[in-house]
């Protein structure tokens, strides 16, 4: 399991994250909600070492991420899809998926190829576009493009930020779907940040609610859902 253990993070005097610990577990879907400046990106952050903690411990799988570089938190199975649909816009659809396999571990280093044509399984809109530029592509075809770079490394972990950003609904609906999917077949392991609180916990296992940068509630993801009082206190709906 992913396992994060009194995270501090500070931006100068700003407490971003403040003794945060919740576990992940091995194969389900967590998903980290909460309005705006509740810290859910900067969690990502630090566990993906683009960000320093203060304090606290994050382990996989009982390994010690905290102080790890960034290059080797990815060869040890844990990939970060950060928000905004960031693709390299210059080079194509299947050179930016190719790029992901920079960092991937040894045991995976000769099938990239594979690797490739299985996310064009996942994205088939992807296979039409191979050899067009990413920047020519659409909102949701670049969310696509970039789930696929973090995925072809093979990761055993994904870190997922806002996937729905600026998206339209339908096109949400089906890249969670195809995450929601690959969990289920592969026993892939994702920790979902996401503001759309209802369309997070819909596919997630387990919740963890986030206010000013601590934890205020950490539940099965259908008890989250149904608290109509904690989502009026802290999500507004």
């Amino acid at each position: 399991m992913l396992k994060v253990s009194q995270l501090s993070t500070h931006y100068g005097s700003v407490k971003a994250l403040h003794n945060v610990s919740f576990t992940a577990e091995q194969g389900k879907i967590t998903t980290v909600i909460g309005a705006n400046g509740a810290g859910k990106s900067t969690l990502l952050r630090t566990i993906s070492a683009l960000v320093k903690p203060e304090s606290g411990s994050i382990t996989w799988k009982g390994r010690e991420l905290v102080g790890a570089s960034p290059e080797s938190i990815v060869r040890s199975g844990v990939a970060h899809v950060p928000e905004g649909h960031a693709v390299i816009s210059q080079l194509t659809v299947e050179e930016n998926i190719k790029l992901g396999s920079l960092f991937r571990r040894r045991k995976f280093a000769s099938d990239i190829s594979q690797a490739t044509k299985e996310m064009f399984d996942l994205f088939p809109r992807l296979q039409e576009r191979r050899t067009q530029l990413a920047g020519s592509l659409s909102g949701g075809e670049r969310q696509m493009l970039a789930i696929s770079r973090a995925l072809v490394s093979r990761p055993e972990v994904l870190l997922l930020d806002e996937p729905s950003l600026g998206l339209a609904p339908l096109v949400v609906e089906q890249i969670i779907q195809s995450i929601n999917d690959l969990c289920r077949k592969t026993g892939l392991t994702v920790l979902l940040v996401e503001q759309n609180a209802n369309t997070a916990l819909s596919v997630a296992d387990h919740g963890v609610l986030l206010a000013l940068g601590e934890v205020a509630a950490d539940r099965p993801a259908a008890e989250l859902m149904a608290d109509t009082a904690l989502r009026a206190a802290y999500l507004g709906y």
